[in-house]
């Protein structure tokens, strides 16, 4: 008897274990899904894809060098939810920072990894290429830093370029980053925040982003003991006063600024 019931048992757990399985995935993210599952996706209306594009560099003694990899991350996911016909391509960790030799810039900083424009370029081109052919009709290129926004509207215009008679079109969405420079910094000047604290770079604007969509990067007792704020650690600005309300404020922006206009650039239609 116990036999009989036991194989029941192990059956009904099978059973279940299956029915679990075959729930639609919940995921936005492409890397997560089964091919079969993706193309299920597609054909239920998830035509964009969004190419997040991070970077890994050194930011001060008090942010990890993964910073822009988590937060393109969970900001894509974030878009791609609001958008909701939109899926997430994994996170470009790889992009220009700099001359290797002799070392400029970020280079200068251990852990930071540089690439050239043209493989860069080549990167985001084959990935849209490839979403292309399996039936992504809206590529989207979002990157959390600044210096290779022009790359990414280089390989958008190309592509375009060769697929005007096709409906399948690469966007280069600045928007994303423009906001941090913009309403962002204009919200922490409401707020009292100075310049000097703001940076361009590991500074308060910087840290308080991160705090607010990854807090597992920034180590907060070099934070609470004073994180040191000069050039030659890396840091352009002071980010002392970083919090995770000040870093929400970046976050709502970009998140309502990118999803505006991903909606324009795909509304053609």
């Amino acid at each position: 008897m116990s036999s009989a019931i036991a194989r029941c048992a192990a059956v009904a757990l099978l059973t279940t274990g299956i029915g679990v399985h075959a729930l639609p995935p919940a995921t936005v993210f492409l890397e997560d899904l089964t091919w079969t599952e993706l193309r299920d996706e597609i054909r239920a209306g998830k035509t964009t894809i969004i190419v997040p594009i991070g970077g890994t560099e050194q930011s001060g003694p008090h942010i990890a060098l993964g910073k822009h990899n988590a937060r393109a991350r969970v900001l894509a996911e974030k878009i791609a939810r609001e958008l909701g016909n939109a899926l997430v391509a994994p996170v470009v960790a790889y992009a220009p920072e700099g001359a290797a030799d002799p070392p400029t810039g970020h280079m200068r900083f251990p852990g930071t990894i540089t690439i050239p424009d043209k493989a860069f370029e080549q990167v985001l081109e084959y990935a849209a290429r490839s979403f292309k052919l399996h039936g992504f009709r809206d590529i989207v290129f979002i990157g959390d830093h600044g210096d290779y926004q022009k790359n990414e509207q280089a390989v958008a215009a190309r592509l375009n370029r060769e697929w005007a008679a096709t409906p399948v079109r690469a966007h280069a969405v600045t928007e994303y980053y423009r906001v941090t420079a913009t309403l962002y910094v204009d919200a922490l000047k409401s707020r009292g925040f100075s310049d000097a604290e703001i940076g361009v770079h590991a500074g308060v604007a910087d840290t308080s982003l991160t705090l607010a969509l990854a807090p597992g990067m920034v180590r907060a007792g070099a934070l609470a003991g004073g994180a040191k704020s000069s050039v030659a650690d890396g840091v352009r600005g002071n980010p002392r006063r970083s919090s995770v309300e000040v870093g929400q404020l970046g976050v709502d922006a970009i998140v309502a600024a990118t999803v505006a206009a991903i909606r324009q650039a795909t509304a053609r239609r």
